[in-house]
């Protein structure tokens, strides 16, 4: 999905830094993973990871999302 956003002169964003803080924002809200949010802002999910923690945001991971990477991994066969 392509969007075109109009911003005023005087906020002075890169595509790359809105890309981040609306990965970032949507993260914050619980409406896209972890995953998803550092694709959005095309960084590796460590760098992302590392960015928000400078930010003093939590990363949501809870019992679910723990079985479903141990799956995940067995599958894979580890």
């Amino acid at each position: 999905m392509q969007i075109t956003i109009d911003l005023p002169d005087d906020i002075q964003l890169s595509e790359a830094d809105l890309r981040t803080e609306l990965a970032i924002a949507l993260f914050q809200q619980h409406r896209i993973t972890l995953g998803t949010a550092s694709q959005l802002a095309r960084l590796h999910q460590i760098e992302f990871q590392r960015l928000i923690a400078n930010r003093g945001i939590c990363i949501h991971y809870d019992v679910e999302d723990l079985e479903q990477d141990l799956a995940s991994l067995r599958q894979d066969g580890w």
